[in-house]
């Protein structure tokens, strides 16, 4: 590396020399000189010399003669002065030209890394394999797990966690691929297809679509008391307009949760919510966001802690979310389960505290 900037730096040189020798010469040589001149001059001599040689009339010979004349004038006219430079400022343009890649290499071998070797992919890949997962984020633990499962294609619990990996990454369509090549291996575990109905719902921007209530379907035939497909199952026909049979499908799953599942205040303040029936909200100001793209994208967030709960930002995202949006009842829950999750971590709680205390919207 460190030889190659060298050379750079001698060419760069060398260039810059090379185009203010050529620009002196020019100076030298008189800048009023016109490279047009000696082609009229010889086009006026190529005239005359046919005319010498009868190959011409006389009249087109005095009409080319005028013509060429005339050029040969106005290029003469055109001609601007002699581009000159003193002496003191051509020096000092040559220190420039000399100084400014000397400067920058000197630069990089005070400052930059010149003994520092190329990392490609394949290197930074060993790696992140040989480091502890915890010091790994999210899309450098979902290459390494890419490389597992093509060690391991017939596994399917690598393509469960690289699922888990890119939903952390924010790539909600590339968890569902990972999903379905599990399912192709294990089409019987009812957890991979209820994480695949969350990873097409989180594309679909919180909203269940046919594609994710079938996977959430082919869940429930696997394990009927399947949580997740469940509560999401019964939130699709409260928004399809079925709220009381929605309603009676989350008091049955609240009454089959443990009394210790954190995640009983949710689904506690979901079923509160609708069951307080929908509340007028003010139009937004012209320009902004409504607030059902508002809802959704909350919505969407929560979807995704669900499947993927181990995310302090996004805890402090929805509890803030809830704030601003007035939802008392949802921000409480979603505070009383993160503050569970971090209960030994003061930081996270704290910006738990402060995301509660968000004003709402006006």
């Amino acid at each position: 590396m460190i030889v190659f900037w060298i050379a750079v730096g001698v060419i760069s040189a060398a260039v810059a020399g090379l185009i203010l020798r050529r620009a002196a010469r020019a100076a030298a040589g008189g800048g009023d000189a016109d490279s047009t001149l000696p082609l009229y001059q010889r086009q006026l001599s190529e005239i005359e010399d046919l005319a010498e040689r009868g190959l011409i009339a006389a009249d087109e010979r005095r009409s080319a003669h005028a013509e060429a004349a005339r050029r040969l004038l106005s290029a003469a006219d055109a001609a601007g002065p002699a581009w000159s430079v003193s002496a003191t400022s051509r020096h000092i343009l040559v220190g420039l030209a000399v100084v400014a890649p000397v400067a920058a290499l000197g630069l990089y071998l005070a400052f930059g890394s010149p003994g520092y070797s190329d990392q490609p992919y394949s290197q930074r890949l060993d790696q992140w394999r040989a480091a502890p997962p915890t010091q790994l984020d999210a899309p450098q633990m979902a290459a390494v797990l890419r490389s597992v499962t093509a060690e391991r294609p017939s596994d399917p619990e690598p393509f469960r966690f690289l699922a888990i990996a890119e939903m952390a990454s924010g790539d909600a369509p590339a968890a569902a691929r990972a999903l379905r090549e599990a399912l192709r291996l294990a089409p019987d575990r009812s957890d991979l297809w209820e994480s695949l109905g969350e990873a097409l719902m989180v594309a679909a921007e919180g909203e269940v679509t046919p594609q994710s209530a079938a996977a959430f379907q082919r869940a429930l035939e696997q394990d009927p008391t399947a949580a997740t497909a469940r509560f999401h199952l019964a939130r699709a026909q409260i928004e399809a307009g079925e709220v009381q049979a929605g309603l009676t499908q989350w008091r049955a799953l609240l009454a089959d949760l443990p009394a210790s599942d954190p995640r009983r205040p949710v689904l506690q303040a979901a079923i509160a919510d609708v069951a307080a029936g929908p509340r007028p909200t003010p139009a937004p100001p012209a320009g902004t966001v409504g607030a059902p793209e508002i809802a959704a994208m909350v919505e969407g967030l929560a979807a995704r802690l669900t499947a993927e709960p181990d995310d302090p930002e996004g805890w402090v995202r929805l509890v803030r979310s809830y704030s601003v949006l007035g939802d008392t009842a949802r921000r409480d829950a979603a505070l009383t389960q993160a503050n569970a999750r971090y209960a030994d971590n003061p930081q996270i709680l704290r910006e738990l505290a402060q995301a509660a205390e968000a004003e709402p919207m006006r």
